[in-house]
């Protein structure tokens, strides 16, 4: 972790307005093209909900305006982000997790099922020190029906500004399949042109094996 020189930060002004909003927060949803995404883990029995979180991560890490956090007023940026996603249960609830991101998909995935497996083991949230990481980022799925919009529970009182992504159900349109994703960030660490930065390397990583 290391300090952004806010001195000479072309977006020194934008961060000090919206870091001064009671909700400086914005959100878009977006959808990607799966297609290929989806028919390779079919083909390789590869589970497709790990396939895309660890090709989504792995875009993040390359857009760096999404290893951006506020810490005691000033802006630090990570070396690499993680993931703290919720997990569902059976029983209809769900709990929180964390796995470190790592390059090599085997090596996340593994730390994924582990977190998976002890998800449905416990019970209640698993709220941990882990889970509210700033080095990570807040994903969750609603894997029920197409995402058309999307709100976040915010606890104002709370200090945020790490990212969120939602991803929705995969559709069929035509011979494609669509992946919605809602993004929500701080506005203070990042424009519309950022998110969009993610969402094109996203899908390039999607595209590829």
């Amino acid at each position: 972790m290391k300090k952004l020189d806010l001195k000479n930060w072309n977006r020194r002004e934008h961060f000090e307005f919206f870091s001064s909003f009671d909700e400086p927060f914005f959100g878009i949803v977006s959808e990607v093209d799966c297609t290929k995404a989806y028919k390779f883990c079919k083909n390789n029995n590869r589970s497709f909900f790990a396939h895309y979180l660890h090709k989504a991560l792995t875009a993040v890490n390359e857009v760096p305006e999404f290893k951006y956090r506020i810490l005691n007023n000033e802006v630090v940026v990570y070396e690499e982000v993680h993931s703290a996603a919720t997990i569902a249960r059976p029983d209809g609830t769900f709990a929180f997790s964390f796995a470190e991101f790592d390059s090599d998909f085997s090596v996340f995935q593994e730390r994924l099922n582990k977190e998976i497996e002890e998800v449905q083991n416990t019970t209640g949230l698993r709220l941990s020190d882990a889970s509210q990481r700033l080095d990570a980022i807040h994903i969750s799925s609603f894997p029920w029906h197409k995402l058309t919009g999307l709100t976040h529970s915010r606890n104002f009182k709370y200090p945020d500004s790490v990212p969120k992504i939602t991803f929705g159900k995969m559709y069929a349109m035509g011979n494609e399949n669509k992946l919605p994703v809602a993004i929500n960030v701080h506005h203070g660490l990042m424009d519309g042109f950022h998110v969009a930065k993610f969402l094109e390397v996203f899908q390039k990583l999607l595209d590829s094996e």
